[in-house]
């Protein structure tokens, strides 16, 4: 988008990572705004300082405290308009009393101490992204809710000017399946933190100009959660067809060649793939499974490798970081799996697709519609679909897709068309420009 520039406002956990860039950033990239997480944790108030807020915004702050519905106008105002860090609320008289109120009428019963600190966790980056400096721009566009729509709504309100929001997965939804399953917090404090993660989702909801999901379903997931239907709108992920579509097939060597595009992290379920394939591997000797990606989650990714050495697979090929020529490594393979407990619209797959390689997905996120085709697409099917976190169900699928090399070569042209048609990065890009176009009344500096 060359007619566009692009201001990119970040957020890492940890200031370590500043200026530490994962790609060469394009020409039309203007700027860098980092924010980092750690940088709140060692500001330390010189003095004690004295907060002034009317009833109305001590109501809103109460509501945000709550994990409510602020109204988040109000909140951001009575907050940037005080010199404060936000330790110095965090230690100041005012935080205190409304904190003695929260825990009175919300927490009667939990341990003070623990509930402080849980707070304290969920306020200070909060008030870091308050008070966040905000580059110039005619719009903001957040790519997820959370931390980062939030940050979007107060560039919009500081900046007056219009934000729009792109979500892959629903945050808010992905962050509650992960807290489900922690014990890093107490059951207690579980349904508070769940009901943080949706107040921040709910801001951007109802302050967006436009909502985009990247398939149908998600879009009504979004609408049922806040976002106004007028506003939203659907808009695929696009993958570069021509590049991919050059993959040449595998030359029939006796073995069935099985990969997976995917980086280590538990919403990805390396560890599930990694039982599924054992009991293919139990069923024929004739199978290879190739794992690659980046480690994200560098101990998760040595628990995976080291259940791959204690079950004994030596047909398990691990391959780290990324691929340079991805499009090369599909000559290598018969078909893909993907295991992930959540996903968006998985490019992955969609890559694998215009390559010409059918798929066995766990039922998340657009995968089904990937597979089988949304309501009105004739292009057939593309692959098999598993139950999340059911390594018998997944092996039973990648079993009978690979008995079958006829079909193989039949899903994967139904994909490779189904891309062709429907996926294109071109028609993305299109996509974007005509809502950057609509929000921004032809603005250019984004």
């Amino acid at each position: 988008m060359p007619d566009d520039e692009f201001v990119l406002f970040t957020i890492f956990p940890t200031s370590d990572r500043r200026q530490k860039f994962a790609y060469k950033l394009p020409d039309n990239v203007v700027g860098v705004e980092e924010m980092f997480f750690d940088i709140p944790l060692h500001l330390v108030p010189r003095r004690r300082y004295r907060f002034h807020f009317s009833d109305e915004e001590k109501t809103e702050i109460m509501k945000m405290l709550e994990c409510g519905d602020p109204d988040w106008e109000v909140v951001i105002d009575a907050f940037r308009r005080q010199k404060f860090t936000p330790p110095a609320f965090l230690m100041s008289r005012e935080f205190m009393d409304m904190f003695s109120q929260l825990i009175g009428h919300v927490f009667p019963r939990a341990p003070f101490t623990d509930t402080f600190y849980m707070e304290r966790s969920m306020i200070l980056p909060v008030l870091y992204l308050i008070g966040a400096h905000v580059p110039d721009a005619d719009l903001y566009h957040a790519v997820c809710t959370g931390y980062a729509g939030l940050l979007t709504v107060v560039a919009g309100h500081v900046k007056h000017k219009p934000i729009c929001l792109t979500e892959h997965g629903i945050y808010s939804r992905e962050r509650e399946e992960e807290l489900i399953r922690t014990d890093w917090t107490t059951p207690d404090f579980k349904e508070q933190w769940i009901r943080f993660y949706y107040m921040l989702s709910t801001a951007i909801y109802k302050r967006a100009s436009c909502v985009t999901a990247l398939f149908h379903g998600a879009m009504k997931t979004q609408i049922e959660l806040g976002a106004p239907a007028g506003l939203c709108r659907v808009i695929a992920n696009g993958v570069d067809y021509q590049k991919f579509s050059r993959a040449v097939p595998k030359k029939p060597d006796g073995i069935i060649d099985i990969g997976a595009a995917v980086r280590f992290s538990k919403i990805k379920d390396i560890k599930t793939m990694i039982y599924a394939f054992y009991r293919v591997w139990q069923e024929r000797q004739d199978v290879r499974l190739h794992i690659l990606g980046p480690d994200e989650d560098a101990d998760y990714a040595k628990e995976c490798r080291e259940l791959v050495k204690d079950l004994g697979m030596n047909d398990v090929i691990l391959m780290p970081g990324r691929i340079s020529d991805m499009v090369g490594y599909y000559g290598k393979l018969d078909f893909v799996i993907l295991t992930s407990l959540s996903e968006g619209q998985p490019l992955c797959i969609l890559e694998a697709m215009a390559a010409g390689r059918p798929g066995v997905t766990t039922d998340v996120g657009c995968c089904r519609e990937l597979i089988y085709g949304a309501p009105g697409d004739n292009f057939g099917q593309a692959g098999y679909i598993a139950r999340p976190m059911d390594p018998a169900d997944i092996a039973a699928q990648i079993l009978h897709l690979a008995a079958r090399p006829d079909q193989i070569a039949e899903f994967g042209e139904n994909g490779r068309r189904r891309v062709e048609a429907l996926y294109q990065r071109s028609q993305m890009i299109e996509n974007y420009k005509r809502m950057y176009q609509e929000v921004n009344h032809g603005g250019h500096r984004l």
